[in-house]
């Protein structure tokens, strides 16, 4: 299968695919908290009299480049998931899984949404990202985490390569003995990942873009060599950076221009079908 980002609403687009055809969906809508998500893109140059300080004590000036954004805002939240929702249920092969990436405000309300359309039996996992960056509110305990509903079309039969997944260091080594400790152990469900550092090569400007160790993890475990992967809120294009990297065939969809501009330069040179589906009805 052909590489695909398509710009354009994302249900008409799922109307348009054939049932039982995708092996893994992440999605990582809007979190519906209300206002508009930006990020501003900068550069420094060294200037004595800059506003910034940096190593050594040398002097910097901020440069203002831009500014991404995308508004992040919906009346019935839970309406505007639900079709989406149950399109992702159909498109899944048999043995298919969902992961859907949200925060603490919403996750209450689309479990049960998602309990409705895949069944309780089939939820396997809340997987925790936990991350300690950013602001702290001196109101409540601040939070650093997001959360992940990880869903199997069926739960008696879905992919989950175990072997394929990164070890990571014991937290106390000494206590499981020097082999163990060299081997490292399988994650747990709570995931401790840095965001995507501000000066790091991932950088793209989106607002809220996801980390690459994330998506690698999620395709690694829930995918093999030559699946299809789709993600139907693209965003950066992080979902299909893992797959390219790892091998998978990848369906993305955005309505969010700067969102396709983005891709556009991330993936320069890749093999991708790039397809404008704008007033798709």
């Amino acid at each position: 299968m052909q590489n695909k980002i398509y710009f354009g609403d994302n249900l008409p687009i799922l109307h348009s695919l054939p049932s039982d055809s995708i092996d893994l969906i992440y999605i990582d809508p809007p979190f519906n908290t209300g206002k508009a998500q930006s990020r501003k893109q900068i550069k420094t140059v060294a200037d004595v009299h800059g506003d910034r300080v940096g190593f050594q004590g040398r002097s910097y000036r901020t440069i203002e480049l831009g500014q991404k954004a995308y508004h992040d805002q919906f009346d019935d939240y839970l309406g505007f998931l639900e079709p989406r929702l149950r399109e992702a249920y159909r498109l899944l092969k048999p043995h298919g899984s969902l992961f859907f990436h949200i925060d603490y405000r919403e996750v209450h309300y689309c479990k049960i949404l998602l309990d409705q359309i895949f069944g309780r039996d089939s939820f396997l996992n809340e997987i925790i990202w936990a991350y300690d960056y950013g602001a702290r509110t001196k109101k409540k305990w601040p939070p650093k985490h997001d959360n992940i509903l990880w869903y199997a079309k069926d739960p008696s039969h879905y992919t989950f390569n175990i072997e394929e997944i990164e070890r990571i260091p014991y937290m106390a080594p000494g206590l499981v003995g020097k082999e163990k400790a060299e081997h490292g152990k399988l994650p747990t469900d709570t995931w401790w990942h840095t965001i995507v550092p501000t000066n790091g090569p991932e950088k793209t400007g989106y607002p809220t873009q996801k980390p690459l160790g994330i998506l690698r993890r999620i395709i690694q475990a829930s995918s093999s060599p030559g699946d299809v992967v789709l993600d139907f809120f693209g965003g950066s294009g992080t979902t299909a950076a893992a797959c390219l990297e790892f091998g998978r065939n990848f369906l993305l969809v955005d309505n969010n221009p700067q969102s396709i501009e983005i891709m556009r330069k991330r993936f320069a040179g890749q093999p991708i079908d790039w397809i404008n589906c704008e007033g798709i009805g």
